[in-house]
């Protein structure tokens, strides 16, 4: 099989040849960029200093380029608009080293001064002449975002106040995704997973407006929480303008790509914490499914496309609820967080959902076992997932920095050598 042909089969719950994997595709499925090169060096693909392209700031996300893919086995592809998470365009590159000496290129408008403190401000769509919208630690790995919530006063809330990231997309937006697709489909044998922007409802990483130079509405995170209970409706407003303009952009799409993509990422937006839901089964029926449903059931009805969910944390309680949603794929599969037992998980849902990673528990294992452990952990888990195809190997959400290389080739090894049944 080609690596298309493996892809598809799984998602229609078809047994491949062989278990498919994902490396990069999106942004859960990733690998932290010091990560990205050391696995570069240990495999030889490039001199020793030559710098990897940051392709997230915001979790500081390497590039997977189409000989370290190849390298793993990996199946499939991302495409998506050139932007970062603080709304600027990623137009040039310029050199960086990380907190930890990693040699990268990083996009232009990535602030690399340090402030008085040694943490690296950075400014929505660039422009500094307003207040940061996040900042990365000194000597940190990451980006955190920075609230800046003005006061709220009830009586004045607009529901607009929270839409002003939802907009329609310019012909120039279409023609990149049209470019986009239509090399990875021609130029490549791999599967596709286009990443649709604006449709994840509620996602907390982008609550925050972390794009917009002067957010208005409800933008801290936990009151935004909060206000999905006591300020219900308002949400309901805000979900219900995001989805009519998510609908507009799903035709757009549509015209320029056509089925050329296999998946397309939707969703974020994570519902579950580690020990359980942050969120009741009732309350997910009532406030965030009929909105997923609109857009699923349109994607179903005009497209061949499989749509494709992201929740971390404990979830077995709003499973069902998403299947009735019309998601066909789930992602990261966090078997680590309480009740999400791999044979369980399959047990009930196999036939019904494509799950999209749940490999390597990636908090307690891939940093901190053997390579034997390794092994043990990705075969058992292959062999309770991969049955009967509706699975594609990819690790439990991002791997982050500072994984040993020897378990990163040791997971990999195994997953291309694992034929099942």
């Amino acid at each position: 099989m080609t690596s298309r042909e493996r892809v598809v089969a799984a998602l229609n719950h078809q047994t491949p040849d062989r278990v498919p994997i994902d490396l990069g595709a999106c942004g859960q499925t990733g690998m932290q960029v010091s990560v990205v090169y050391k696995l570069r060096q240990a495999l030889k693909l490039d001199p020793p200093g030559t710098p990897v392209k940051v392709t997230c700031v915001f979790q500081m996300l390497g590039e997977i380029k189409p000989d370290l893919l190849a390298a793993v086995g990996g199946d499939v592809v991302g495409v998506g608009l050139p932007y970062t998470m603080f709304g600027a365009k990623v137009e040039d590159w310029k050199e960086w080293t990380t907190f930890d000496g990693t040699p990268v290129l990083i996009p232009t408008s990535f602030n690399t001064k340090p402030s008085a403190n040694g943490d690296l401000l950075q400014y929505p769509q660039g422009d500094e002449t307003v207040p940061p919208c996040a900042k990365m630690p000194k000597d940190g790995f990451y980006c955190d975002s920075i609230v800046r919530q003005d006061p709220i006063d009830d009586d004045k809330l607009d529901p607009m106040d929270n839409c002003e990231e939802f907009r329609l997309l310019g012909d120039d937006d279409l023609s990149i995704l049209k470019t986009n697709c239509d090399k990875a489909y021609n130029e490549t044998d791999k599967a596709i997973m286009l990443g649709l922007p604006g449709m994840a409802f509620g996602d907390i990483a982008l609550v925050p407006g972390p794009m917009l130079k002067h957010p208005r509405g409800i933008r801290d995170m936990e009151e935004w929480y909060m206000s999905t209970v006591s300020r219900r409706d308002y949400i309901a407003k805000v979900f219900e303008y995001q989805s009519e303009i998510a609908l507009k952009n799903l035709a757009r799409i549509y015209d320029a790509v056509g089925n050329k993509p296999n998946v397309v990422w939707v969703s974020g937006s994570d519902f579950g914490a580690q020990t359980r839901s942050i969120v009741s089964p009732r309350a997910f029926r009532s406030l965030y499914v009929p909105y997923m449903k609109k857009l699923n059931d349109w994607i179903h009805a005009n497209t061949t496309w499989k749509t494709f969910i992201h929740s971390c944390g404990s979830i077995m309680n709003l499973i069902p609820d998403m299947i009735d949603a019309g998601w066909d794929v789930l992602n990261p599969v966090q078997t680590s967080a309480a009740n999400m037992d791999p044979q369980t998980l399959k047990d009930r849902f196999g036939d019904k959902v494509t799950f999209w990673g749940g490999g390597v528990d990636t908090q307690h294992t891939l940093p901190f076992v053997k390579p034997d452990d390794i092994r043990a952990e990705v075969r058992r888990n292959l062999e309770i997932f991969g049955r009967g195809g509706g699975y594609v190997f990819n690790t439990i959400h991002n791997v982050q920095q500072g994984v040993p290389v020897e378990n990163l080739l040791a997971m990999y090894e195994t997953a291309q050598a694992f034929k099942g049944e």
